[in-house]
């Protein structure tokens, strides 16, 4: 045996070889190109700390930073039929599901959730643009519906985040039947004397723009995001004109009234407190989530009179 072979070169190659680094350590930020540290960019909610820009964001994630503590109670929503059309193009309809179930970790497109914001009891539903681009259909209908029933059951305000590409096209005419269903669903809440407040996330498109999303007795947007029916291109396309700078995002339709405020990802929280409690005819949040001081007795106020009078006579 030759040790030096054996054991002297795989020691010393052990020693200066290069180490492997994970690849999921870094993310570049897809409009400036700043390298951002995986953990740096979660605790600042998938936002850019160098150019602000908004990254997707998981609604768990999402939901782990609006409730308190990040806790927060699933509301179950009722499965809808398998595959309804027997559709199949590339792939067949139940196959989508699943790869799309495998690569999330998600049932469906949306989650809904209780839980309290602020010491606010809130309900709130949120789509995942990463299953099958926050397609609506028929479970996302169920779970609007399901919010609802919940909203209105706890006498709760629901707060919706909607990200999608519209209409799930497997399911045809059965996902667009989905936008006057979750249109009964919001009237369920007007009736109610419930707040519906819509955050709109980048990109919410199609139908669902033209049904829940712009229903909202308060719509807030994340800057940036993309707002619309059909896209810029296709209507470029369409009148064979040159469209205006920022068109259809964010702050042009802040600008033009169709949306009532856009905030960023990481004040949206105490925004949406702040807009909540207002809705709600809800004393303002104490700061620092503490209990409010309790109120004075008549023998304490003039205790504290005695004492103020005494120091300002020395």
């Amino acid at each position: 045996m030759n040790w030096i072979t054996n054991y002297v070169r795989p020691r010393i190659n052990s020693i200066f070889s290069r180490r492997e680094m994970p690849e999921n350590l870094w993310t570049k930020c897809d409009e400036c190109g700043t390298m951002l540290f995986h953990r740096e960019l979660s605790a600042n909610l998938n936002v850019c700390t160098s150019c602000g820009h908004h990254m997707a964001i998981t609604p768990r994630a999402r939901f782990a930073a609006l409730f308190d503590g990040g806790v927060f109670t699933e509301v179950a929503v009722p499965a809808p039929t398998p595959d309804p059309l027997q559709f199949r193009d590339q792939k067949k309809y139940p196959d989508r599901l699943r790869t799309a179930q495998k690569t999330t970790g998600e049932k469906e497109a949306m989650l809904v959730a209780t839980g309290e914001m602020g010491r606010t009891p809130v309900v709130a539903a949120a789509q995942d643009f990463s299953f099958m681009a926050g397609s609506m259909g028929m479970y996302v209908g169920n779970a609007i519906i399901a919010a609802a029933e919940e909203a209105v059951a706890q006498k709760r305000p629901l707060i919706l985040f909607s990200a999608a590409g519209g209409a799930r096209m497997q399911e045809g005419i059965l996902s667009l039947m989905q936008m006057p269903r979750t249109t009964v669903a919001v009237q369920m809440l007007r009736e109610a004397g419930l707040p519906y407040i819509v955050v709109l996330t980048h990109p919410t498109t199609g139908g669902v723009t033209a049904s829940y999303a712009m229903l909202g007795d308060v719509q807030i947007a994340e800057p940036g995001a993309l707002i619309c029916f059909a896209g810029p291109r296709v209507i470029e396309q369409t009148i064979r004109e040159k469209l205006p700078e920022g068109f259809q995002r964010a702050e042009y339709l802040l600008e033009h009234g169709m949306l009532d405020r856009v905030t960023p990802r990481t004040a949206m929280r105490d925004e949406l407190i702040t807009i909540t409690r207002m809705l709600m005819g809800l004393p303002p949040a104490v700061k620092g989530d503490l209990p409010a001081p309790a109120p004075l007795s008549l023998e304490e106020q003039v205790a504290g009179e005695a004492a103020d009078a005494d120091k300002a006579e020395k």
